[in-house]
C-alpha cells in the first residue's frame, strides 16, 4: 500500500492562504529583475496569433482515432504527455505522444526570446509562473481531452523484457479520450479494477525497472514534502509517490534515452549528463553504511542497495540522504557534430546516455531536443538555425534552474516558518540526518558542533546547535519562529531545562 501523508493538523499548523499569497508576493518582489513574472505585451500577442496553428500540424499526419489518454496530478492543466499501449506478438508497443510546442513557437521569434529567458516553468507553494503564455501551455498546446492537439509521437517497439527495438518519432495530431490522475489511477488498481491501459503500464514499468537495476541505474526513494492548499488553509504534508507513478516516470525515461541514441547515432543533439560519483564519495558512503550499522555488500550495486532503504527507518533515511553525495553535477551538454559528442555522455544515476524530451510545454530543452530527433528519423539534417542555437541551449537551462531552485527554497522556508509558528516552544523527535563538527578560528571563535534532524510531523529538516551520531533519534524544541525573515531555531530539548 502507498504511504499515506503525515501532515499538520489544521487549524494549528495551518496557515491561511491569503498570508501565504502575501508572503509569496513579497519573495517575487525581492526578485524583480531575476525572474520574469509577466508576459510582455508581444508576447501575449504571438501567442495568440499562432493559437490558429492548432488546427494542423506540418505534415498533415492524423492520429486522432488512436484512444490516448494522459496521467497527471488531477489539478494539472499543462499537459505534455499522452499514451497508448499495446500488446504485440514480440512484446509490446508504446505510443507516446508530445506536445508539439515547437508549432506553436517561431525560432528566434517572440516567444522562443521568452522561452530561453525563462528556461522552466516554476513552480510554488500557491501559483506557478509558466514557460509559455497560459493559451498554449493550459490551452490549445496542452494534449487536454477531448481537444484534437498538434503532437510529437513517439512509436517505440519493445520486447517481452522491455528492451526498445524500435524507434520513430511522427508529427502529426492526436486526441487523448481520458486525463487520468495519478491517486484514483493508483486507488482503482489497488482494487483490482484499474483502467487497462494502466494495467499495461504498470506491467512495462516493472519491466522497465527490473532493466534499470541491471544497467546499474539508481534512484533514491524518499518522501516528498509539498504543500497542500485545503480550504482556504495550507498545510505540509509527505508525499510519497504512487507506484504507478513510477511507472509512468519509467516511459518517460525510455522516451529520453531513446532521444539521446537517436542524437548519438546521427551525431547533433542535447544530452542530460551526470558524470559517476567520484570514488572518494563512493567510499565515504560506505564507510557512512558501515558505521550506522547498515552496511553496504560490496557485491551490491548502489542502485541496488539504495533501492533496498526505507526512509520510514532513521536509519535508512540517514543514509537516503547521506546518498545525495553520489547524484552531483547534472548538466546538459550540446553537440553539433560527431566530432563534438562529449567524452563522458551518460548519466550516471540513469545508467546509460539521456536527454530530456518529454516535457516542451514545462522546460526549454525538451522542444530543441524534439526538432532535432525528427530531423534524425527522417533521415534529414538538422535546420542549420536548429543547429545554430544547440549550444545556447546549455547555459539558459543552467541559469534558470539556479535561479528556480533560490525562489523555491525561499518560498518553502517561507511555508514552514509560517506554518511552525503555531508550535513555537513544542518538542519534537527528530533523526539526525547530517552532522558538522565545531569550526574554531584562531582567536578561539567558531561555529559549535551542530546536526541536521528530520522531523516526520511537521515533515521539515532543520540544523541544531547539538552533538549527536547520525541515525540517532534526538528531542530537539522549536525556540523561535520568524516568519518576515524566513528563520526558524530549534535547540537541543534539555537546553535551559527545556
Amino acid at each position: 500500500m502507498p504511504h499515506r501523508p503525515v501532515s499538520l493538523h489544521a487549524p494549528r499548523g495551518s496557515v491561511a492562504a491569503d498570508e501565504l499569497r502575501a508572503g509569496i508576493d513579497a519573495l517575487l518582489a525581492d526578485q524583480a529583475g531575476e525572474e520574469p513574472l509577466e508576459f510582455p505585451p508581444e508576447v501575449l500577442a504571438a501567442a495568440e496569433s499562432a493559437v490558429s496553428r492548432a488546427s494542423t500540424s506540418p505534415e498533415g499526419a492524423d492520429r486522432t482515432e488512436v484512444p490516448f489518454v494522459t496521467l497527471d496530478p488531477a489539478s494539472s492543466t499543462d499537459l505534455d504527455q499522452a499514451m497508448h499501449l499495446e500488446r504485440t506478438d514480440g512484446g509490446y508497443r508504446v505510443l507516446y505522444a508530445i506536445a508539439d510546442v515547437p508549432l506553436f513557437v517561431d525560432l528566434d521569434g517572440p516567444i522562443d526570446h521568452e522561452a530561453r529567458r525563462r528556461g522552466e516553468t516554476l513552480y510554488l507553494p500557491d501559483r506557478r509562473i509558466p514557460l509559455h503564455p497560459e493559451v498554449l501551455s493550459e490551452g490549445v498546446a496542452s494534449l487536454l481531452p477531448e481537444q484534437t492537439t498538434p503532437a510529437f509521437v513517439w512509436v517505440l517497439e519493445l520486447d517481452a523484457t522491455g528492451e526498445v527495438q524500435g524507434i520513430d518519432l511522427e508529427r502529426t495530431r492526436i486526441r487523448s479520450v481520458s486525463k487520468l490522475a495519478y491517486d484514483q489511477v493508483q486507488e482503482d488498481l489497488d482494487r483490482g479494477q484499474g483502467h487497462p491501459m494502466m494495467v499495461l503500464l504498470q506491467e512495462i514499468g516493472e519491466l522497465r525497472t527490473a532493466l534499470e537495476a541491471e544497467r546499474g541505474g539508481a534512484s533514491l526513494n524518499v518522501p516528498e514534502q509539498e504543500v497542500v492548499a485545503e480550504d482556504g488553509l495550507v498545510h505540509l504534508q509527505w508525499r510519497r509517490p504512487h507506484p504507478i507513478e513510477d511507472a509512468n516516470a519509467q516511459i518517460s525515461l525510455m522516451t529520453g534515452m531513446a532521444a539521446a541514441r537517436l542524437m548519438l547515432e546521427h551525431g547533433a543533439g542535447i544530452l542530460r549528463t551526470m558524470p559517476p560519483a567520484e570514488q572518494s564519495a563512493v567510499d565515504r558512503f560506505r564507510r557512512q553504511t558501515e558505521a550506522l550499522g547498515n552496511p553496504w555488500p560490496a557485491e551490491q550495486s548502489y542502485g541496488d542497495f539504495l533501492r533496498s532503504l526505507d526512509w520510514h527507518d532513521p536509519v535508512h533515511l540517514a543514509l537516503l540522504n547521506q546518498a545525495t553525495s553520489l547524484f552531483r553535477g547534472a548538466s546538459y551538454a550540446a553537440f553539433t557534430s560527431e566530432a563534438e559528442v562529449p567524452a563522458e555522455h551518460a548519466q550516471s544515476a540513469i545508467a546509460a546516455p539521456y536527454a530530456h524530451t518529454t516535457a516542451p510545454l514545462r522546460r526549454l530543452v525538451d522542444r530543441f531536443v524534439l526538432l532535432v530527433c525528427h530531423a534524425h528519423t527522417r533521415g534529414e539534417a538538422p535546420a542549420p538555425e536548429l543547429l545554430a542555437v544547440l549550444t545556447e541551449i546549455p547555459e539558459a537551462m543552467q541559469a534558470a534552474g539556479a535561479r528556480s531552485g533560490n525562489l523555491e527554497r525561499a518560498a518553502l522556508e517561507l511555508v514552514e516558518a509560517m506554518a511552525l509558528s503555531a508550535w513555537e516552544g513544542q518538542v519534537f523527535e527528530a533523526s539526525v540526518i547530517e552532522r558538522r563538527e565545531a569550526s574554531r578560528s584562531e582567536n578561539g571563535d567558531g561555529a559549535p558542533t551542530r546536526v541536521e534532524v528530520q522531523l516526520t510531523d511537521p515533515p521539515v529538516t532543520a540544523w541544531v546547535p547539538l552533538d549527536a551520531a547520525v541515525g540517532e533519534m534526538v528531542r530537539v524544541r522549536l525556540a523561535s519562529v520568524d516568519p518576515a525573515a524566513r528563520r526558524v531555531e530549534f535547540v537541543a530539548a534539555d537546553e535551559d531545562g527545556a
